[in-house]
């Protein structure tokens, strides 16, 4: 089970095969066939081989979870900056609204941290720190919500088309009574 865009397992399915290669090792132990154990832990034969030659070598400690395959591009104490960069703003850093995205994360990562991301790595990051994507509301300053309530009631009802009734239909292409 991977992920898009490079990237790993979950905590909980990394645990989960570490059990799986327990398990095996106590079969390696018991002296079982690699083909029994592949049908009866339901993996390949050429896993079981693998993680046969590494408990050889390195007893059951060879089969342990090593983490994630790839580091953070950002360590903890970075994030921790990064953050406080977001929360001085868009403006602070040069753009004119209020508005952070991506690309432009991206790029107060490139000129803050000499680090280049990809936007979904960005936003993989950000989520696994608990922020969330939220969109902003773009209404008009000037917006009466009476006046807008009172048009949906009163006005829109006569633009709008009027609904078609449904009608018993026929399976003919022409109705019976236009013969």
């Amino acid at each position: 089970m991977r992920y898009p865009q490079g990237g790993g397992l979950t905590a909980e399915r990394r645990a989960f095969r570490e059990c799986i290669r327990t398990e095996a090792a106590a079969m390696f132990a018991a002296g079982r066939d690699n083909a029994v154990i592949a049908k009866l832990l339901r993996v390949s034969v050429r896993s079981v081989q693998r993680w046969r030659r590494a408990w050889r070598v390195g007893g059951q400690a060879a089969l342990r979870s090593k983490g994630t395959a790839a580091r953070p591009k950002l360590s903890e104490s970075l994030f921790a900056v990064l953050e406080q960069e977001l929360d001085k703003g868009p403006v602070a850093h040069g753009w004119d609204d209020q508005t952070w995205t991506l690309a432009r994360i991206k790029t107060l990562l490139g000129r803050r941290f000499h680090k280049s991301m990809t936007p979904s790595a960005i936003a993989q990051m950000l989520r696994r720190h608990g922020w969330s994507h939220q969109v902003p509301a773009r209404r008009a300053v000037e917006r009466d919500e009476k006046a807008v309530a009172g048009w949906v009631r009163e006005t829109w009802p006569l633009v709008e088309a009027p609904r078609r009734r449904s009608e018993p239909s026929s399976s003919l292409r022409t109705r019976q009574g236009s013969r």
